[in-house]
């Protein structure tokens, strides 16, 4: 009976049931586990080298500024020279460091964003660097050698990860000018290219366009902010005060255009040249001259620089010379046979001064760079030593290195950069001609309102006569006054020539202040830190694409 009550016992004790269940269970808990593990291990490591690859693409995107070493030092950067990226997850023995082994594979560039975003049109070949706006790049691959998954053989551990950064950019600092293309054709074209440093040296007649359809060779003004006085502000004051404008990847900059005339906007240009007339300089900055400011209107001598109407263009203060520049044909002037100017200022190119105001003598808006250097050597470089007797063409070519081909702002920048010095028995660019006295009029080629009238030191960081203007279409864009985003086909880097004056008076006028003369230098190098102006800084700012 006993051993009967045993059997029965042992066979309904459930005691220990649990372990059994336990055991059963262990198994899958453990893939579960492992799974779990392995998996946040997995993620883990992916993000690593998902960050590594941003890094990377950004690093590199840093680098594209179209110059010839731009996709080399792209390459660099990404691969370790600006950033290093460490993976602690990957236990594939090949180090801690997330490497791009085979750059000719795994970094890829693109023209523009449609591409990189697409990943087609890539291209390696670093003679296309003018093209290299976006950067792909690819890291290599990492394994996780799993603690637990292998039991259950749910999972790969190989992973890899890439990017694609490009650069977003802000042009700012912008003078709030613009010009219509002088190439465009008459009967419109929205992409008409302006090949700027083709017409190097020439000279560029521009006028101010109205409310109506503005013509190739018209000017106009930018909207940066705050209106006309925006306008004011931007063409005098060493800083506009305006905003940026985006430059989105390799796509044309779209600007905003002001309405019609601008009531005495050229007189805050006019400043650059130290002319201060009505309110030529806004509140809240000063306007200074440039060093050079040599031009083509005189003043007397004994003017006092506090008297406000002597710093202004009229009678009592800036004006014409008695005998002012005006050539009678196409030939430069001959000292032996012709009527020399008392004095002038960096002149036109001939064929638009003999007739100023009028463009037909060049039969376009451009001038064909020709202009009278030898007059302006005869009047302005005298011997002050005594003598009193003028450099020749060959003394100037000996003692500057320019010859009769040089532009006129080569000659600008020579003077302004040996000024007050002793050269050949000529005190270059003397602010006051020596034995002028009086009611005498000179042509000062450094300022002589502007700091002591004004308190405007005149600069020099930013050459004052040097500006960086927009190119727009603005036929085939319709531009006539106000226009909101309308593409720049590219910036230019101008020398002002002089100022925009009435010279002459009544229906005799030869010229009036809606016109603005300048002096092709070529297109404006908007990356890096600016143009020979420092008018425009283009500041990069690398971002993902994918």
């Amino acid at each position: 009976m006993s051993g009967k009550r045993s059997n029965k016992q042992f066979w309904s004790d459930q005691r220990g049931a649990v372990a059994a269940t336990y055991a059963l269970a262990l198994i899958p808990l453990i893939a579960i586990a492992g799974l779990g593990f392995d998996y946040a291990r997995v993620m883990g490591m992916d993000t690593e080298l998902q960050n590594a690859a941003d890094q990377a693409a950004l690093a590199g995107a840093t680098q594209l500024n179209q110059t010839s070493d731009s996709m080399t030092r792209a390459i660099n950067a990404a691969t370790g020279n600006l950033v290093t990226n460490s993976t602690f997850l990957s236990n594939d023995g090949a180090g801690g460091t997330i490497a791009i082994t085979d750059t000719a594979t795994q970094i890829v560039f693109y023209a523009n964003k449609a591409d990189a975003e697409a990943g087609t049109g890539g291209f390696t070949d670093t003679s296309r660097f003018a093209e290299a706006r976006f950067i792909e790049v690819t890291v290599d691959t990492r394994d996780a050698r799993y603690a637990f998954t292998p039991v259950v053989g749910a999972l790969v551990g190989s992973l890899n990860a890439g990017a694609v950064a490009g650069v977003g950019s802000a042009v700012c600092r912008i003078p709030p000018l613009m010009i219509c293309n002088p190439d465009e054709p008459t009967s419109g074209d929205k992409d008409a290219p302006f090949l700027g440093d083709n017409y190097k040296g020439r000279g560029l007649l521009v006028v101010q366009g109205g409310n109506n359809a503005w013509a190739p060779g018209d000017f106009g003004y930018l909207d940066l902010g705050n209106g006309a006085n925006g306008v004011r502000e931007g063409l005098g004051w060493p800083v506009p005060g305006g905003g940026c404008l985006a430059v989105d990847d390799a796509d044309k900059i779209g600007v905003d255009t002001e309405p019609g005339v601008i009531a005495d906007a050229p007189d805050s240009l006019n400043t650059r040249f130290d002319i201060y007339d009505n309110v030529a300089c806004p509140a809240g900055d000063d306007c200074p001259a440039a060093r050079n400011n040599r031009k083509d209107v005189v003043r007397p001598a004994n003017a006092t620089p506090s008297t406000g109407n002597s710093c202004k263009y009229g009678n009592q203060g800036w004006r014409e010379p008695a005998v002012p520049y005006q050539p009678p044909d196409l030939t430069p002037l001959d000292p032996l046979t012709d009527t020399m100017p008392t004095t002038m200022g960096h002149p036109r190119d001939i064929c638009h001064a003999v007739g100023e105001n009028n463009a037909a003598y060049c039969n376009s808006p451009f001038g064909d760079g020709v202009w009278d250097i030898a007059a302006y050597v005869y009047t302005h470089f005298r011997r002050t030593d005594g003598s009193n007797t003028r450099w020749s063409m060959t003394d100037f070519a000996t003692n500057t290195g320019l010859d009769a081909t040089a532009s006129r702002y080569d000659v600008y920048k020579w003077e302004k950069d040996n000024r007050n010095t002793l050269v050949d028995g000529l005190t270059v660019l003397e602010t006051f001609p020596k034995n002028a006295t009086g009611s005498t009029n000179i042509n000062p080629g450094q300022p002589v309102c502007s700091n002591n009238a004004y308190g405007y030191a005149p600069t020099t960081i930013i050459d004052r006569r040097v500006m960086s203007i927009a190119v727009v279409n603005c036929v085939g864009n319709g531009v006539r006054g106000a226009r909101d985003n309308v593409p720049v086909e590219t910036w230019v880097d101008v020398f002002l020539v002089q100022p925009s004056l009435n010279r002459g008076t009544g229906p005799s006028k030869r010229t009036t202040r809606e016109e603005i003369y300048v002096e092709i230098m070529g297109e404006s190098k908007i990356n890096g830190t600016g143009t020979n102006g420092g008018l425009v800084v283009r500041r990069d700012v690398p971002y993902l694409v994918r």
